[in-house]
């Protein structure tokens, strides 16, 4: 039972992550009034929630004693590869958060962001957002057996 709920969580933080990301995407390259900044606030929110969900589900599915094993994790170069995707994803994700998290106190304390780097910033989140969808697609096949080093 434990294996089918952290695989419901972490299929939910795909769910989550995948729309959060796209529409924090949307409205950072849109103008931002002081409305869509608390939207895009909001969706990073749900980026973030994402992230927590992937980073507490996935090395307990990868690791521990719930899932097909580490042996059989270690033995793919497709966890290989998702693992990288993810890493990626995580280095990309500075930035923004930094911005973000910055634009956040700005706004607390009643000021108004400098928001001009707003499209750079939905460059990156478009560019995690395609990351996401191949670390769904690695994760597809990986499933499936793919890429399991033999003999």
């Amino acid at each position: 039972m434990l294996a089918a709920l952290l695989s419901f969580l972490h299929l939910m933080a795909f769910a989550i992550g995948l729309a959060a990301i796209h529409f924090r995407a949307r409205l950072l390259g849109s103008a931002l009034d002081a409305a869509r900044l608390r939207l895009v606030f909001k969706a990073d929110t749900y980026w973030a929630v994402a992230g927590v969900l992937w980073l507490a589900t996935g090395p307990w599915r990868a690791f521990g004693p719930v899932e097909k094993g580490t042996a059989f994790y270690m033995g793919t170069w497709l966890f290989h590869l998702k693992l990288t995707l993810f890493v990626v994803v995580l280095l990309l994700e500075i930035r923004p958060m930094l911005t973000l998290l910055r634009w956040r106190r700005i706004v607390a304390s009643g000021g108004t962001p400098d928001t001009s780097k707003a499209r750079v910033l939905a460059i990156f989140s478009h560019v995690e957002l395609t990351l996401v969808v191949l670390i769904a697609l690695v994760a597809s096949f990986m499933a499936r057996g793919f890429g399991q080093r033999t003999g």
